[in-house]
């Protein structure tokens, strides 16, 4: 790439984020350093010489992200159960939990993994780095830190204009639907449940807050405190029902480690008092909607938005996203 588009591209990250930078508060602990090196969430320092070609992602949303951005040839491997695209269920399957020497048999020059991966299963990562393959660990998030994400899995594949201009569709469609509701008052009022035994919802700065928020809903838990530094935050029981009469909707995401239903989020005790309880405004939404740093996110804000506006988040807001997909 060229001195002068590289520089474009930069350009219209820089904007990208800029535009985003209210809906999150911190910088992502990853970056890229002097235009070609990499700094992934573990500290490792990866000089980018040229696009990896046979790369391993151990993660949906790297793998759905690969994807985006034109890569399936690179994908030599994904980890089990990725049905995202389509595509993704034929690629060889790879696993932490698979003696290392599987997946350096692939050979792989690039492994995308994860921090949970590197904290639990150091050894697995230590082995495969020792082999000399590249390792990146990358997680964001926050919209802000997805942004730069994209960036980093452009440098690794040689893609820098196709993430830049995937970070550009995605600001302007993001702009597009928060721009449905901008005439609708009162908004709805919304309690966004995260984990439903621990009583815990989402930090202000999180992804799924962000999609609540550019959907049109007010978040009734503007007030919670992020957990070490997560996307998840303590609330507790009490605080919810301190605000029963301000939650005209009740969304709880379902996903592996949180499978709430219907039901059971209106049987917990206390809940009654809950005006989304008595209304029956109760919902539940993919985790991989609203949690993930994909551009799936931005069918998140569309589910979201059907949920609260379904006047206005009609075939006019399905176009926007299809746009966003070009």
């Amino acid at each position: 790439m060229s001195v002068k588009s590289k520089t474009a591209v930069a350009i219209i990250f820089i904007l990208a984020i800029t535009v985003l930078s209210a809906a999150s508060g911190q910088a992502a602990d990853f970056s890229i350093e002097g235009g070609n090196t990499v700094v992934d969430q573990a500290g490792r320092r990866i000089r980018v010489e040229k696009p990896f070609a046979r790369i391993i992602s151990l993660y949906g949303a790297h793998t759905e992200n690969l994807f985006a951005l034109g890569c399936r040839e690179q994908i030599i491997g994904v980890s089990p159960h990725e049905d995202y695209p389509a595509e993704a269920a034929q690629k060889p399957v790879f696993s932490y939990h698979d003696d290392p020497e599987k997946v350096l048999a692939g050979r792989p020059d690039l492994v995308l993994v994860r921090p949970m991966i590197d904290r639990g299963y150091p050894a697995f990562v230590q082995r495969l780095a020792k082999s000399g393959i590249a390792v990146v660990s990358l997680q964001p998030g926050t919209v802000e830190e997805m942004l730069v994400y994209w960036e980093v899995l452009g440098l690794l594949t040689g893609r820098e204009a196709q993430a830049a201009a995937m970070a550009q569709r995605f600001t302007a469609a993001t702009a597009d639907l928060r721009s449905l509701t901008t005439g609708i008052q009162p908004k709805k009022r919304v309690y966004f449940e995260a984990i439903h035994g621990k009583m815990k919802t989402f930090a202000p700065d999180s992804m799924a807050v962000f999609a609540l928020e550019a959907a049109g809903g007010l978040n009734v838990a503007g007030d919670a405190q992020p957990v070490r530094d997560t996307n998840i935050a303590a609330y507790g029981k009490e605080r919810i029902l301190a605000r029963a009469s301000e939650i005209d909707v009740f969304l709880a995401q379902y996903g592996t480690m949180n499978q709430p239903t219907i039901e059971l989020i209106k049987s917990e005790s206390g809940f009654k008092a809950i005006q989304a309880m008595k209304t029956g405004q109760v919902y539940i939404i993919d985790e991989r909607l609203v949690s993930r740093p994909t551009l799936r996110l931005l069918d998140g804000i569309f589910e979201i938005g059907k949920i609260l506006y379904p006047d206005d988040f009609t075939q006019k807001a399905r176009e926007i996203i299809n746009r966003a997909r070009q």
